[in-house]
C-alpha cells in the first residue's frame, strides 16, 4: 500500500511540474514570504518611486550556490563547435538544434539552420530555412558539414507541432545519412541508455542501435555526457547501455565512395 502511495505521489509531482517535480513547486510556494519581505526591505532602502504591484516579476528559483547548467546541452554544443571550428568548412548545415548553437556557428562559418519552426531573427552568415527533419531539401551526398543535436528523439511525438509518427526518429536519422557528402562530417547527439519513449517529451535510444541505424556512415569517435553530468571524451557504446538518460555525442563520417 505504501509503495502505491509513493508511486502515486511521484506520478502526480511529475504531472504537476515535469521539469522540477512537486518538491520544486513546493519550494516556489515557500519562497513567496521571503519575496514579500524583500519587497518591503527594498522599499525601505530607496527613496525613489515605490514598487508598483503591476511591475512585480517574481523569480524564485534562481538562488543557487553555483551557476546551474544543463550538462547535455552545454557539453554537446562546446563539443560540436570545437569540431566545426577545427575544420572550418565553407558552410555548415544544422538540423533543428538550439538557436543559440547555430548563432554561434555563424561566427565560425556560413551556417544554414533547417527547422520545422524556422528562426526569424537576423544574423550575418546565418540562413534559416523551414524544413522537416524527415524530408530535407538538400540533395543526396551534398552536405560537407552537418549537425543535429538533441533533436531526433523528439521527431514524431508531436511536441513541436510535427505529425505523430512512431518511426520519426529513424526517418530523421536516415535523412541525415542521405544528405551527408562523401568525406563529410556529421555531429549528432541523442539521449542514450535503456530504450524507451517518454511521451511526448523524447525517446531514449540504445547507443549501439544508433550506429546500426546510421548505415553507410563510419564512427570517428563517440563521446558522452553521463547520467551524473560528466563529459567523457571517448567511450564505447556498450558502456552507455545501462544508463538512464545519458547523452551520446557521435562524430560520424561518410567514406569517399559515399
Amino acid at each position: 500500500m505504501l509503495k502505491r502511495v509513493r508511486r502515486s505521489i511521484r506520478v502526480l509531482s511529475h504531472l504537476i511540474d515535469p521539469e522540477g517535480g512537486l518538491r520544486t513547486w513546493a519550494c516556489t510556494v515557500r519562497a513567496y514570504p521571503r519575496y514579500v519581505g524583500e519587497i518591503r526591505a527594498y522599499g525601505a532602502l530607496t527613496r525613489s518611486e515605490p514598487l508598483r504591484l503591476r511591475d512585480l516579476c517574481p523569480k524564485l528559483r534562481d538562488r543557487h550556490p553555483s551557476t546551474p547548467f544543463d550538462a547535455h546541452y552545454l557539453y554537446q554544443e562546446v563539443w560540436a563547435l570545437r569540431e566545426v571550428w577545427a575544420r572550418r568548412p565553407a558552410y555548415h548545415v544544422d538540423v533543428g538544434s538550439r538557436v543559440a548553437f547555430v548563432g554561434a556557428l555563424s561566427v565560425a562559418t556560413n551556417a544554414i539552420c533547417a527547422d520545422i519552426r524556422p528562426f526569424t531573427g537576423d544574423l550575418q552568415h546565418l540562413e534559416p530555412i523551414a524544413a522537416s527533419a524527415v524530408s530535407l531539401s538538400f540533395r543526396s551526398n551534398s552536405v560537407p558539414s552537418l549537425s543535429c543535436l538533441h533533436v531526433v528523439e523528439h521527431i514524431g511525438l508531436g511536441r513541436y507541432g510535427d505529425p505523430l509518427d512512431p518511426e520519426g526518429t529513424t526517418k530523421a536519422m536516415g535523412e541525415l545519412a542521405r544528405v551527408l557528402a562523401p568525406q563529410g562530417h556529421l555531429y549528432f547527439s541523442v539521449p542514450v541508455g535503456k530504450p524507451r519513449t517518454c511521451f511526448n517529451a523524447h525517446r531514449v535510444l540504445d547507443p549501439q542501435q544508433v550506429l546500426d541505424w546510421f548505415q553507410g556512415l563510419e564512427l570517428v569517435q563517440l563521446s558522452a555526457v553521463t547520467d551524473g553530468g560528466l563529459f567523457l571524451p571517448e567511450v564505447e557504446p556498450a558502456s552507455l547501455r545501462d544508463c538512464h538518460y545519458a547523452c551520446g555525442l557521435y562524430h560520424l563520417t561518410r567514406g569517399c565512395e559515399g
